[in-house]
């Protein structure tokens, strides 16, 4: 793997706890919809470090979700339910985001913290194994 890639991967989940820290500090304020938005994030950056990898890139989140979805769900190398936390978060997010009068709810939200923030750290964990 070249240098530019590992430091694009490093750079990526980099941003990955950084927008999870973002949602801890927007969940304690209270700001729900911001909140998933940085869940998504965090999720979003860390496939994208994973696919990089492995040479796999698109210009669209469905296209990152495709691939991640392809080559690491389908394959049995991120087990189903973690691969849902991020498939319900991109969800989640395009609600949050492009819907109107959707306004999400901390009961809903609070265990998604702990969701994403074990999305991060399982496709860091095998990242780390894979180097």
């Amino acid at each position: 793997m070249s240098g530019e890639i590992e430091d694009f991967i490093q750079y990526r989940i980099a941003r990955a706890l950084e927008a999870l820290r973002e949602s801890e500090i927007l969940a304690n304020s209270g700001h729900w919809n911001a909140c998933v938005n940085r869940l998504y994030y965090a999720c979003f950056y860390a496939v994208s470090a994973l696919l990089a990898k492995y040479d796999l890139s698109s210009s669209k989140h469905s296209g990152l979700r495709s691939f991640f979805n392809r080559h690491f769900v389908k394959n049995g190398i991120i087990p189903k339910d973690i691969a849902l936390i991020y498939n319900a978060l991109y969800e989640r997010r395009q609600e949050g985001d492009y819907e109107i009068y959707v306004s999400f709810k901390e009961t809903d939200v609070r265990p998604w913290l702990r969701d994403a923030e074990s999305f991060v750290h399982t496709i860091i964990t095998l990242l780390e194994q894979n180097k």
